[in-house]
């Protein structure tokens, strides 16, 4: 595979597609659980990517809108940001171990209306931010330990966005095209 820049490969969201096309099976992203090596492959790199997209969409998120992403770097968060590419948004990444009072000055300055959290920590001190933070509109999270009795609208599971992608598909089977949501 060429790591030339052509219309194939120009943005990061169409790379991962061009991989999942020629070598569906090969290695697209790792990562260690408990010791032991977790490997997504470029097709399943590429479905998770598209059915969050989807998902995003079905919540409203459109182009020109900011994703925020906090916690360690994991694959979900990584198909979270190319989801919000892949729609046209942007993505802004903040330190996992930045307190809240710093958060808010680099949230609000991006007028993040997604965060991405990885887990409880990381969704306490957004839910701590959310008066401060008017363009906000969900919180979604990965990890849902330490979760289950948080009864807030504005959160959602990563995987009840993944659903929700899936069906939103069914239903608008020429939203996305596989490198970009229309």
């Amino acid at each position: 595979m060429s790591l030339v820049d052509t219309a194939a490969t120009s943005t990061l969201p169409k790379l991962v597609q061009r991989n999942a096309e020629q070598d569906p099976r090969g290695a697209g992203i790792r990562e260690k659980s408990r010791g032991v090596w977790q490997t997504y492959s470029w097709q399943a790199y590429r479905d998770n990517v598209r059915d969050f997209a989807l998902g995003l969409a079905a919540l409203g998120f459109q182009r020109g809108d900011k994703l925020s992403v906090a916690g360690d770097n994991r694959p979900q968060l990584y198909f979270a940001q190319l989801s919000a590419q892949a729609l046209g948004g942007i993505s802004v990444p903040v330190y996992q171990d930045s307190i809240a009072a710093e958060l808010v000055y680099v949230l609000n300055h991006a007028e993040t209306s997604v965060i991405v959290a990885e887990d409880q920590e990381q969704v306490d001190k957004a839910l701590s931010l959310k008066e401060r933070l008017p363009r906000l509109r969900w919180i979604i999270y990965d990890d849902p330990r330490g979760l289950s009795f948080y009864d807030d609208p504005i959160l959602r599971s990563f995987k009840s966005v993944l659903e929700e992608g899936r069906t939103f598909g069914k239903a608008n089977p020429g939203f996305y095209d596989g490198e970009v949501a229309k």
